[in-house]
């Protein structure tokens, strides 16, 4: 069992940039692909970002590339989000996940273990 708990998530003006946190507890960290999924009111969720148990391999969905950047900190257990130059179609509530492959989670969009999602609103 893994728990992740989210957080830097809030109110910012289009262009502005926030950083999002991911503190997991439990089972071991460094076993875990991780990933950043959103859901927009009334959309589906949707893939954001993820990045292998190393660190080594990274991706990204088309929308965010060259603007987010996902990193882990394994001595923490702690996975970043780091968003820059955000839009208002960024706005959504943001979940952290845990799973055994990044392509797994990215293909299904899902992980096997979840936050509970920090909100991130953009205004225009």
């Amino acid at each position: 069992q893994v728990q992740l708990v989210e957080s830097g998530g809030g109110l910012v003006q289009t262009g502005g940039s926030l950083r999002l946190s991911c503190a997991a507890s439990g089972r071991i960290f460094s076993g875990y692909a991780m990933g950043w999924f959103r859901q927009a009111p009334g959309k589906d969720r949707e893939f954001v970002a993820g990045l292998t148990q190393g660190g080594g391999s990274t991706d990204y969905a088309d929308s965010v590339k060259g603007r987010f950047a996902i990193s882990r900190d394994n001595a923490k257990n702690t996975v970043f989000l780091q968003m820059n130059n955000l839009k208002p179609e960024d706005t959504a509530v943001y979940y952290c996940a845990a799973g055994s492959l990044l392509a797994t989670m990215r293909r299904a969009g899902r992980g096997n273990y979840w936050g509970q999602g920090t909100q991130v609103t953009v205004s225009s």
